[in-house]
């Protein structure tokens, strides 16, 4: 039996289920007052600039109508009060590398996940928290690593769609292995016929199956969720093969054989990552362009060009 469990409802089921189909569970993160709007404040203010990224996004939330920013010299509650009465979200990347005691939060979900999912072992985590703001939009996309959302305060609808075209295909994961973006995949309205919908309040979280295509919505209010990402060792070798399929089939003119993680065709495929990944890759990047205005909550003000 643990002693003051994380997860307040799990069930032996959920270890079967985990990987395999979404599971929505219940927390009690949303009571930790490192969660406290007073202590993100607090966070928000000694986090280094290349560790946060702030978005403002338009009125229909498209990828193209994205500008990144900075805080400026704003106070951890300006800048909350900025995501609250504006479009724009702060994700705070790598938490655990700013603040210990978010690191030993995190060690504390894997020791519990470790605990209760026989076999469960992973060599690499990270955390992040998001703060955004109403009716925000996180695009249709897939992850690579292991991904869950877990909520602390305002309310979240995530759809989760099928693992099968034309949700996703081979192509579109290989492109996100090689570019790093990850709303870059086709979306058509009528996925949502085919989706799993969950609509999370405070104190739930989600896992969904590694690759799953996926989006969220904001409801009408101020949004703080944390997310976790994570590699095992079959997940690390999935994604070996998957940047080695992508570098053969968008450099190399070939098409590549099955996704298999193991004997002679994985190894030959993780050395071909691995001397060609550093130029196979490329990276987008987006430059700066406002602060939040601190005369106005939720404006911004143009950075003007050097």
């Amino acid at each position: 039996m643990l002693a003051n469990p994380i997860f307040t409802n799990w069930q032996d089921k959920h270890a079967r289920a985990w990987g395999q189909t979404p599971v929505c569970l219940e927390h009690r993160l949303h009571l930790d007052p490192l969660f406290s709007l007073d202590a993100l404040a607090q966070l928000i203010e000694t986090y280094p600039r290349e560790h946060y990224q702030l978005v403002q996004w338009g009125a229909l939330a498209e990828r193209a109508s994205w500008r990144e920013g900075e805080l400026g010299n704003l106070s951890g509650q300006q800048v909350i009060e900025a995501v609250r009465k504006g479009r724009v979200w702060i994700n705070l990347r790598n938490v655990p590398s700013v603040d210990k005691r978010y690191g030993a939060l995190l060690d504390a979900i894997f020791d519990e996940l470790t605990q209760r999912i026989p076999g469960f072992d992973t060599f690499s985590r990270t955390q992040g928290i998001l703060i955004s703001s109403p009716s925000s939009r996180t695009l249709y996309h897939a992850d690579l690593p292991g991904q869950s959302l877990w909520q602390i305060s305002g309310r979240k609808r995530v759809f989760v769609y099928p693992m099968s075209e034309p949700f996703v295909t081979a192509p579109q994961i290989e492109a996100i292995a090689l570019s790093g973006v990850e709303a870059s995949m086709v979306y058509e309205p009528w996925y949502d016929e085919h989706a799993r919908i969950f609509d999370l309040e405070p104190g739930q979280m989600l896992h969904w199956p590694l690759n799953a295509p996926h989006r969220v919505d904001n409801l009408d209010c101020l949004n703080v969720s944390m997310t976790l990402e994570y590699f095992t060792e079959s997940i690390r070798r999935h994604h070996m093969v998957t940047m080695a399929n992508g570098i053969m089939r968008s450099k190399l003119g070939m098409v590549p054989a099955a996704h298999v993680t193991s004997g002679p065709s994985f190894w030959t495929k993780a050395v071909l990552q691995k001397l060609m990944r550093p130029t196979a890759r490329a990276r987008l990047r987006r430059i700066p362009d406002f602060r939040l205005d601190p005369s106005q909550p939720g404006a911004i003000a143009d950075i003007k060009a050097a």
